[in-house]
């Protein structure tokens, strides 16, 4: 099942929507973006302190489900929204847009979740996308990936201490590096239409990226 995630980062920060979702699941302000993007909003969930009451009535009433959190919580409606989908469809593969643009802290907040250990092993099927960036995530073993036609830079981010990172068929490389903190390996670029990588213990955060 493919998945849309939209949290409440600026529209005009999201990427083309041209792929069929199978399910759209609006996050907070989220919701609202979708009803203006003409897209089905089939979850609503968050404590929706971002819309005001006209706008809370309007996607109550459009979404086929609503899912209400209280504006204190431990976690984000992201993480709420993520939880409940990865509850629901394990092997969901979810695209989450919005999610970058906007405040910083809420960025971070997206870009780490996958090292939370109810997403951890989810996070191959996980992605953040805007209209200049694409972010997969990966565990350790090797790894083709395919560049995207429109993006010029392949950035390899290690969440984590990273053992035997080696990069292959990009213009920088690398050969079982041990990687002992969080570092980002960027502005890399791709030689052909794909590039390989592997390691054997820790996560990392691929990007693929252009200016603006």
């Amino acid at each position: 099942m493919n998945v849309l995630l939209a949290a409440g980062g600026p529209i005009s920060q999201w990427p083309n929507i041209a792929k069929q979702y199978e399910l759209y699941v609006g996050i907070d302000r989220g919701s609202l973006f979708l009803q203006q993007k003409q897209l089905p909003i089939n979850i609503a969930i968050g404590d929706f302190d971002s819309l005001n009451t006209q706008e809370r009535e309007r996607i109550f009433k459009l979404a086929d489900k609503v899912v209400t959190s209280p504006a204190e919580k431990d976690d984000t409606d992201t993480q709420l929204a993520l939880d409940l989908i990865l509850r629901e469809h394990p092997n969901a593969k979810v695209t989450v847009v919005g999610a970058t643009g906007g405040r910083i802290d809420h960025f971070l907040a997206n870009f780490w979740m996958v090292l939370e250990p109810r997403f951890r092993k989810h996070s191959q099927n996980i992605y953040l996308q805007d209209k200049q960036n694409s972010i997969s995530f990966l565990l350790p073993g090797e790894h083709t990936i395919t560049k995207e036609a429109d993006k010029q830079y392949l950035a390899f981010c290690c969440l984590t201490p990273v053992s035997e990172l080696t990069l292959a068929k990009s213009k920088y490389t690398l050969d079982k590096q041990e990687v002992l903190y969080p570092i980002s390996y960027a502005s890399n670029e791709f030689i052909g239409e794909q590039a390989e990588v592997s390691f054997s213990k820790g996560i990392i955060a691929v990007i693929q990226s252009k200016d603006a």
